[in-house]
């Protein structure tokens, strides 16, 4: 992770976003997904917010525009990207400064052991749930829940804690996490999670382009399936 700063990622864009729409709204499973699928993207937050602001004008410019509010980031996707690229162009046309600041680390070891413990218990109290009937799918929970209280041994270590390290092995367990709740799902199951997806990016699927459309579409499922079996996300992105 380049940039600490990244934890704030998804609150910032959140206010940006609820300030030019002008009503404080929740955000949708959809405009959820939309995020991460910039943060996987690599998409910086200036760069979002950019994009955002760019979007509302374009949109204030249309007839859509007159008189209704913007509903979803969704409408946001290509202008945001366009502005990453851009962000990424005037990156490469200059050199990184010679010497960089000493990084602080974002949270202290008690919160992130707190952190832990809670997926921890979440984890535990999520596999007791489907034990009887998804006994495989508990399995997995469990062995992840045990990863996880062996996690925390890292806080114990003298010296700085290495976050960057502690987050590659949160995301390689968050991955086993989404691959054994997509293996035991029923097919009921995601038939209705498709048909909510489907039906919410309806009036945005000709404004996105296929990749980025499938990966909009593989983060809303993952969050979604989450949802339903009350697993949490693991990733020290989602501690605050």
């Amino acid at each position: 992770m380049e940039n600490w700063n990244y934890f704030n990622y998804f609150t910032e864009i959140e206010e940006h976003f609820w300030k030019k729409r002008g009503a404080h709204l929740l955000v949708s499973p959809l405009d959820w997904a939309i995020m991460e699928a910039w943060l996987k993207a690599g998409v910086p937050l200036e760069a979002a917010l950019k994009g955002i602001d760019r979007a509302f004008e374009s949109y204030a410019r249309s007839r859509r525009g007159a008189g209704r509010p913007m509903k979803s980031l969704a409408y946001c996707t290509d202008a945001v990207l366009e502005a990453a690229e851009e962000s990424q162009e005037a990156a490469a046309g200059s050199q990184a400064a010679g010497a960089r600041a000493e990084k602080k680390d974002a949270f202290s070891r008690e919160e992130v052991r707190a952190y832990l413990q809670r997926n921890v218990e979440t984890l535990k109290k999520a596999a007791e749930r489907v034990a009887a009937e998804q006994p495989a799918l508990a399995a997995v929970l469990g062995e992840v829940g045990n990863s996880l209280s062996g996690a925390m041994v890292l806080l114990d270590a003298p010296g700085r804690v290495d976050l960057e390290d502690l987050e590659r092995r949160l995301t390689v367990l968050d991955e086993k996490v989404q691959a054994a709740l997509v293996s035991g799902a029923s097919e009921e199951l995601m038939l209705r999670l498709r048909r909510e997806m489907d039906s919410q990016l309806a009036a945005y699927r000709r404004k996105m382009k296929a990749e980025q459309l499938g990966v909009v579409e593989r983060q809303y499922l993952q969050k979604r399936l989450l949802e339903e079996y009350r697993v949490p996300r693991l990733s020290l992105f989602y501690l605050n």
